[in-house]
């Protein structure tokens, strides 16, 4: 399995970013733009918490299981496998997700800061954008954690027969 990269994520984040601005112009030259949902950072903060606590209770299992403490349970290695997935495909979606936020963020802060609605529509894309940055924050925590260490004799062998 593939690590995560940053620039991906970025990447992403930025595209969205872009897109969602031009829409968010575009959609409102022709009529109002959609509310910018209140639940949107609540959703996003809850899955960074789920993902923060499976990292660390991973975390801590392995830990008990490295020092051998008495009635340490392993971790089954399909269930580290199965939460990198999902850290994985949660940071994908929230790195597009902040995205979108973040480029409707932007395009109300500069044409309509003004009218309290809408500065109200900013403040809950920008927590959007924070929570978002929060759930990347946590997926690549927990791949981190599900790291497999490096094996040196692998890589001397692989040296030797090139």
């Amino acid at each position: 399995m593939k690590q995560l990269r940053i620039r991906t994520l970025v990447g992403l984040f930025v595209v969205a970013g872009v897109l969602s601005w031009a829409g968010a112009r575009l959609w409102d030259s022709f009529g109002t733009l959609p509310a910018v949902p209140v639940a949107a950072p609540i959703v996003l903060g809850l899955i960074a918490a789920v993902l923060t606590a499976t990292a660390l209770s991973i975390r801590a299992r392995l830990r008990a299981q490295r020092e051998r403490r008495p009635g340490a349970k392993g971790v089954d290695p399909l269930l580290a496998a199965r939460a990198v997935v999902f850290g994985q495909a949660s940071a994908l979606v929230a790195a597009l997700v902040a995205g979108m936020y973040g480029g409707t963020g932007v395009f109300l802060v500069i044409s309509q800061f003004d009218n309290p609605p809408r500065r109200d529509q900013a403040i809950y894309a920008g927590a959007a954008v924070l929570a978002g940055i929060a759930v990347i924050a946590a997926a690549l925590f927990l791949e981190r954690v599900c790291k497999l260490p490096e094996d040196k004799d692998n890589n001397r062998s692989a040296a030797g027969t090139a």
